[in-house]
């Protein structure tokens, strides 16, 4: 029979006295991230590698500290970058709707924006000053005399031929008109009518004559027009054009590097002197003129268009950005185009620009959750988008789509050189990768973080070392030697394994606030390992109320579980129930009936359907166990009911495989087994007990249980030989085993298990084939030969019947 585990073997215990310091302020702070370097090297990797696609994701577990250990990493890779350019946009004055990008270096943004600010508050002052002048004028009046006196001489001129042809020349709204004169006097319309024919068509033959000279005459006249308001426009212009050319002059020199500044400084000079009535306007008198409901902005609203809107300012940053979009919406993302309400209708234009979380990271790295940015419609197909064609293009939602036609702005373009970081489930990055093409071009590196890493003493100096850090930053109490090595076992219970630490540090996290805070309460100047004990259990105690309702109810033999005694066919197996932050485990008896007939092992579950199909799996491998081990001889001719009794859920899983196979063996043979025993474990057709999950939690769960009844000294787990390596158990369940109260056996091979469960050898097959006699696998092979001849009997006796009868 195998021996019981020592209690070594129930929990790796951490030598506090192995640590080298008092406590963890003594320790160097942590310079990166620890139980992660292959994910840390595939981000390396990633970071510096500059070809396209080689975009990262961050596969991992919430909890692992994926996320503050990626930002903690792109932070220091960032310091060593150069920082990235500023962009601003400003009106194209050739074409309003498709407002131009303009590239400045880091911190350039700001400065142009003031420099062309002031340039349009000196051009409006320097104008506004010059044509008040008296100088101005003078050179106006003088301008339009000259125009004058052209048309006085021309006018005189065509005046002089009207007179010497009988004609006066006058003005009327219809323009220059020739009226007849007789005697020194003009005529009417009525003395015109009462006139002899003769005299009416010899003034008409005389009109007729002067009239080809009074058209010249009026056509000369509206060019005289013309030319005024030409010499009027380019004396303006000319005074314009001196006044702001030293302001034009100093611009266009501070920024001659820059040729998209060059040309839009030209395009601003060409539009001011386009539009000085603008300009020459005084504020004053336009504000009085105003009607009492238009808001004081509409002033300056001509003025607008020649703002600068820097969409991105690196003015600030000593690197390369780092940005973390915790709402990747559409706009956040890749920016919008924001509106504004005037006089009821919606106006926008290049300065409602707004840049998204993509200009602000252009040139750095920019970390999103994928949850996240699957949860925001269009997110995850724009982000493509401007990842495959390099470059970020602002526009609305509707208009992309094709379901907004109406006209509106269409920015220019802007380049994009940016690392992006996923960050998200191992799972989904799976379903990703095999239903999205273009995502494998995109994200060409993975970089996975792991749930746990070595236990070594490399590590946990690393672990301390975290704690440390943790404690700094957080400004909470640090941990002595004792607090370190509860942390340091409950880092190992996280990982259930005694050779691995868990890197789910949030977790661990958790309980050192947890700890600090009991510390706090008992004016304790550090956490200690009663603190951190504490803390564990009082975690669990918020969570356990089903746990417990549940043991009350075994107690109360509401729910029926055997802890002494023995029984035929009859087992306590271990499960564990999940209710999100907290999973225990807890026995649930099995049991095993047994006939003749031939349907062999029926899963009353499964015919029931409340078996998922992993146990389904487990319990046919039952029948192959027993048709390999006693059925090579005769057939195997049994009916073998199984279930859970008092289950009234889904039963999903194989670990208790081996615990449905006890109860088969108990019941064929007759051997009953010992009801102070529960057991976990899978098997598979070789009778080998194979490892399974939760092993700690039902031990602990059956444990509670027993100790509701009384612990007796008898009680006692059957636990795979695979799984002694991942025992990390509570200290009271060590403390009860030492001193022989509990009790916890492993196994390898069935014959193992079924002798601990029954205190019967469990028999080898001989050289003739038989079993030792005595032994519960001779009993079984004896009784499945019984049964097959008495199957045989009884379908010889029925045939003989039904042919006796025929």
């Amino acid at each position: 029979m195998t021996s019981e585990l020592p209690i070594q073997k129930l929990r790796r215990e951490y030598d506090s006295k192995v640590m080298s310091c008092a406590t963890t302020e003594d320790l160097p702070i942590l310079g990166g991230i620890i139980g992660q370097d292959r994910a840390v090297k595939a981000l390396k990797f990633g970071l510096d590698i500059k070809e396209r696609g080689f975009n990262i994701y961050v596969a991992g577990y919430p909890g692992t500290g994926r996320k503050t250990a990626v930002m903690g990493f792109l932070e220091e890779v960032a310091k060593t970058k150069p920082v990235p350019s500023d962009w601003c946009y400003v009106n194209n004055f050739s074409n309003t709707y498709e407002p131009k990008a303009i590239r400045l270096p880091p911190g350039k943004g700001k400065v142009f924006q003031k420099d062309m600010k002031d340039f349009i508050d000196g051009s409006r002052k320097g104008l506004q000053k010059v044509f008040e002048s008296e100088d101005y004028a003078s050179k106006r009046e003088s301008t339009i005399a000259a125009v004058e006196a052209e048309r006085r001489k021309l006018f005189d001129e065509l005046n002089k031929k009207a007179q010497e042809q009988g004609f006066v020349i006058q003005t009327s709204p219809m323009g220059l008109i020739m009226v007849p004169v007789i005697k020194g006097q003009p005529l009417s319309d009525e003395e015109f009518d009462s006139l002899t024919p003769k005299m009416k068509d010899e003034i008409h033959k005389r009109r007729d004559t002067l009239g080809a000279d009074l058209r010249t005459a009026i056509r000369q006249l509206r060019q005289l027009g013309g030319k005024a308001d030409e010499s009027l426009v380019k004396l303006n212009r000319d005074v314009g054009l001196y006044t702001i050319e030293t302001l034009d002059s100093e611009l266009s020199q501070k920024y001659k590097e820059f040729p998209d500044v060059l040309v839009y400084v030209d395009a601003v000079r060409d539009n001011i002197l386009e539009n000085l009535d603008q300009f020459i306007r005084d504020p004053k008198a336009a504000a009085a003129q105003q009607l009492p409901f238009q808001p004081q902005w509409l002033g300056e609203l001509p003025f607008r268009k020649y703002e600068v809107n820097v969409i991105v300012d690196n003015s600030d940053l000593k690197g390369a950005p780092v940005i973390s979009e915790r709402n990747p919406t559409y706009p956040n993302l890749l920016g919008r185009i924001e509106k504004e309400a005037q006089f009821g209708i919606l106006t926008t234009d290049f300065t409602m620009i707004r840049g998204g979380s993509l200009h602000k990271a252009n040139g750095g790295f920019i970390v999103l959750t994928i949850e996240e940015l699957f949860s925001n419609a269009f997110s995850y197909d724009s982000l493509k988008r401007a990842l495959t064609n390099e470059k970020i293009n602002i526009e609305e939602v509707g208009e992309r789509l094709g379901y907004i036609t109406t006209k509106g702005l269409r920015p220019e373009s802007i380049p994009l050189d940016v690392k992006v970081i996923l960050i998200g489930d191992p799972f989904v990055y799976q379903q990703i990768y095999s239903i999205d093409t273009q995502f494998k071009e995109l994200f060409k590196v993975k970089s996975e973080f792991d749930t746990s890493m070595n236990r070594t003493d490399e590590n946990v100096l690393k672990y301390a070392s975290f704690i440390c850090t943790f404690c700094t930053k957080e400004s909470i109490r640090h941990l002595d030697a004792s607090g370190v090595a509860k942390i340091v076992e409950y880092g190992s219970r996280l990982a259930d394994d005694q050779e691995k630490l868990s890197t789910r540090f949030s977790e661990v996290a958790d309980i050192l606030r947890e700890a600090c805070f009991y510390a706090t309460q008992d004016n304790s100047p550090n956490i200690t390992g009663a603190h951190v004990k504490k803390a564990i259990e009082e975690k669990v105690y918020r969570s356990n109320m089903i746990q417990e309702k549940i043991h009350e109810m075994i107690e109360r033999r509401v729910i029926l579980i055997e802890t002494e005694g023995e029984a035929v066919g009859q087992v306590n197996g271990l499960f564990v129930m999940g209710f999100g932050d907290f999973s225990f485990g807890s026995p649930s008896k099995v049991t095993a009936s047994i006939g003749l007939g031939s349907e062999g092992v029926i899963d009353i579950q499964r015919e029931a359907k409340l078996g998922g199909p992993i146990h389904t799996k487990g319990v046919m491998i039952l029948s192959g166990y027993l048709s390999e081990k006693f059925a090579q001889d005769k057939p195997l001719t049994l009916s073998a009911s199984l279930t859970f009794e008092q289950s009234y859920g889904m039963v999903e899983g194989d670990s208790a495989s081996s615990t449905e196979l006890y109860s088969i063996l108990s019941a064929l043979s007759g051997v009953p087994i010992k009801q102070n025993f529960a057991v976990t474990g899978s098997v598979n057709q070789k009778g080998e007990v194979q490892a399974i999950g939760g092993v700690n939690e039902k031990l602990e769960g059956f444990f509670e249980v027993c100790k509701a009844k009384g612990l007796n000294g008898k009680h006692s787990a059957l636990i795979p030989d695979s799984n002694v390596q991942n025992l990390m158990l509570k200290e009271e369940i060590v403390d009860a085993v030492r001193i022989g109260k509990f009790h916890i056996y492993s196994a390898k091979t069935i014959d193992e298990g079924i002798e601990i469960l029954t205190g019967v050898k469990a028999g080898k097959r001989q050289s003739d084939g038989t079993f030792e006699e005595g032994t519960i696998n001779y009993k079984i092979d004896k009784r499945l030969r019984e049964m097959a001849e008495r199957l045989k009997e009884f379908s010889e006796t029925a045939t003989k019947k039904r042919d006796e009868k025929e």
